[in-house]
C-alpha cells in the first residue's frame, strides 16, 4: 500500500477508510464527555527511548481515579504527555514492555493500549490514485474558457454542478458564524482561494496528541506530500473571489487541525483525541474526516490495544457532539460491503508489517467512521454512479456526495472525472476519492447549518438526510470499472440503500428548503 504522508487507504495514493454504522452501542464506558483540561503536564523528549510506544489509557473522570491512576502511570515507568480528563483520556509514553497489562489491571482504568506497534521516533487520508496538479498553462486554458459569473476554473468543478452547489451560493453562500474543521495534514491557509475564509483563531497542530496553536502551525509540514488538507479544504469552501475554484460552502469558515505524523505521514489516536476535543473547545460546528486512525484500519474489540483506541476516539468525538459539532467521515476506497460477514485486512498495522486477517465489521471498526454519530460518506462520479473505489453497504452509508471517478467522463473542458480543488502554493490539481466525498457532504452541512443556526448536531443529521436526492440502486450489475466482472450488489429500496444511503447530498435543496 504505497501511500504519501496523507492517507485514507486506497484514495489520493493511498491507503482506505471505511464506514459508519448509525448506532453502535458497543463502546466500552463511553465517557460522560467532557474537554481536555490539563493538557500536556510533562511532553516527551524528541530524543524519547527508542524502544518507547505511545499509549492511551482511558478511564473515569472523577478527580480521585484521574489522580490514582496518574500515580500509578508513573509507578509502570510511564510518563503523561496530555490528559483530557473531562473525557477521561490520558496519552502516555512508556517503554516497559509490560506497561499495558499492568495499567489495565490498575482501579478506575477502563481500558488501556498502545496506540502504535513500533516504537516512537525522535521527532491515513481517503483519495484513490495519483494527484493530477494543474499546470499553469492548462490552468490559463481553462480559465479561458469560463463562463459570466463563475469562477476561472469552475468550468471543470462538474461536482459543484451536480449537487446544485453552484445555484445554492446564489441564494445563501454560507454564514461566517460556520466553521468546518478539516481534520487532515494540514491546511496552506496562504492559498488564494482559502486565505478569505481561513479561521486561525480555530486552528492547529495535534501532532502528539497535544494542540500548538502558534502560527502556521497547522500547515503542512511537505507542501508537495501533505497535499491532501489543503484540497479538501479548497472542495469546503474555497472563496468565490475571481481566483480559481469555488466551494460547496464559499461563505462559510474553514479552520485545519492538522493531525498527520511528520515521519510517516500516519494519523495515530492520540492526535485525533486532540482535534475532536479541540474543534469542539473552540466553536468549530462541523469537523471533515478524510482519513481512518492508524495503525489498524479496523479496530477489534476483542484486542486490548485496539479496544482502547476506539474508546479513546469515540469519547473525543461524543464529547463534540455534545458542545455542537456535527462530525462527517469518507467511507473508504477498498470498494469493500461494511454490512458483509467478514472483510479481509491484510494492510494492518500499517506502521509495521501487516498481518493478514478476515475480520467481521460488526465486530472490528474502522474509526472514526463507524463510530455512533459521525455521518458516513460514500463517494459517487459525473454519472451519478457510485465510484468504483467507494465502499458501500447498507445500514452502513448515510449519505453520498461527488468524490470522483477516472471512468467516468462528465461534460467539462478537462473530461476528467475527479474532483477539481486546491493544492499548495496557489495550485489546483484533481484527486477522487472518498476523501473527496466527504468535504462535498460537509460543506452542504455547513450551509445547512447556516440555514438553521440553531440546529443539533442530530437534527443537521437528519436534515442532511432529507434534501438528499436517491437515486436507487441500479438496475443492471454494477461494473464500476468496465471490465465485465460485477464488482458490488447494491441492497435495500429508493429510500435508503447500501450504496447511498438516503442518497447524494443537494446544496440547492439545502439553502431552499
Amino acid at each position: 500500500m504505497a501511500h504519501l504522508r496523507s492517507r485514507r487507504r486506497p484514495a489520493l495514493t493511498l491507503p482506505l477508510g471505511l464506514a459508519l454504522t448509525a448506532s453502535l452501542g458497543f463502546l466500552p464506558g463511553a465517557a460522560s464527555a467532557a474537554p481536555a483540561d490539563s493538557l500536556a503536564i510533562k511532553a516527551s523528549s524528541a530524543t524519547a527511548d527508542a524502544r518507547a510506544l505511545a499509549y492511551v489509557v482511558n478511564t473515569r473522570t472523577d478527580h480521585r481515579t484521574l489522580a490514582s491512576v496518574k500515580k500509578a502511570i508513573a509507578k509502570a515507568g510511564g510518563t503523561v504527555v496530555a490528559s483530557y480528563d473531562r473525557i477521561g483520556v490520558i496519552v502516555v509514553h512508556a517503554s516497559n514492555p509490560d506497561f499495558g497489562r499492568q495499567i489495565r489491571a490498575v482501579k478506575g482504568v477502563q481500558s488501556a493500549g498502545a496506540t502504535r506497534t513500533s516504537p516512537l521516533v525522535a521527532a491515513g487520508t481517503t483519495d484513490e490514485g495519483a494527484a493530477q496538479v494543474l499546470a499553469k498553462a492548462q490552468a490559463k486554458s481553462l480559465a479561458a474558457q469560463a463562463t459570466s459569473g463563475s469562477e476561472p476554473l469552475e468550468a471543470d468543478q462538474w461536482d459543484l454542478r451536480a449537487i446544485g452547489a453552484d445555484k445554492a451560493a446564489k441564494i445563501n453562500p454560507g454564514s461566517r458564524d460556520v466553521t468546518v474543521g478539516v481534520i487532515d495534514t494540514g491546511v496552506d491557509d496562504t492559498h488564494p482561494d482559502l486565505a478569505p475564509n481561513f479561521s486561525a483563531s480555530q486552528s492547529a497542530n495535534c501532532v502528539g496528541g497535544k494542540a500548538d496553536t502558534s502560527p502556521g502551525a497547522w500547515r503542512p509540514y511537505d507542501p508537495a506530500e501533505d497535499y491532501h488538507g489543503t484540497h479538501v479544504a479548497g472542495e469546503i469552501a474555497a472563496a468565490r473571489n475571481g481566483i480559481g475554484v469555488a466551494g460547496v460552502a464559499p461563505g462559510v469558515k474553514v479552520a485545519g487541525i492538522k493531525v498527520s505524523d511528520p515521519n510517516d505521514g500516519l494519523f495515530y489516536p492520540e492526535n485525533v483525541v486532540c482535534a475532536f476535543v479541540f474543534a469542539a473547545d473552540h466553536g468549530v460546528e462541523v469537523t471533515n474526516n478524510s482519513y481512518y486512525v492508524d495503525p489498524w484500519l479496523y479496530n477489534c474489540m476483542d484486542d486490548p490495544d485496539q479496544k482502547a483506541i476506539v474508546d479513546a476516539v469515540d469519547r473525543a468525538q461524543l464529547y463534540a457532539q455534545k458542545k455542537g459539532t456535527l462530525n462527517l467521515a469518507s467511507a473508504g476506497n477498498s470498494n469493500d460491503d461494511l454490512d458483509s460477514d467478514a472483510l479481509v485486512d491484510d494492510s494492518s498495522p500499517d506502521d509495521a508489517t501487516p498481518v493478514h486477517r478476515t475480520i467481521d465489521p460488526h465486530k472490528c471498526f474502522d474509526i472514526p467512521t463507524q463510530l455512533p454519530g459521525v455521518v458516513t460518506v460514500s463517494a459517487s462520479g459525473p454519472t451519478g454512479a457510485k465510484s468504483y473505489y467507494s465502499s458501500y453497504g447498507k445500514g452502513v452509508i448515510d449519505i453520498a456526495a461527488p468524490g470522483g471517478d477516472k471512468f467516468q467522463f462528465p461534460d467539462t473542458p478537462s473530461k476528467n472525472g475527479r474532483i477539481l480543488s486546491t493544492m499548495p502554493g496557489g495550485q489546483y490539481g484533481f484527486l477522487q476519492g472518498t476523501s473527496m466525498a466527504s468535504p462535498h457532504a460537509a460543506g452542504v452541512a455547513a450551509l445547512l447549518k447556516s440555514a438553521h443556526p440553531k440546529a443539533t448536531p442530530a437534527q443537521l443529521q437528519a436534515l442532511l438526510k432529507a434534501e438528499a436526492d436517491n437515486p436507487g440502486c441500479p438496475s443492471d450489475p454494477y461494473d464500476g470499472d468496465g471490465d465485465g466482472v460485477v464488482d458490488a450488489t447494491c441492497e435495500g429500496g429508493k429510500r435508503v440503500n447500501g450504496f447511498y444511503g438516503f442518497g447524494i447530498v443537494d446544496a440547492l435543496d439545502a439553502v431552499k428548503k
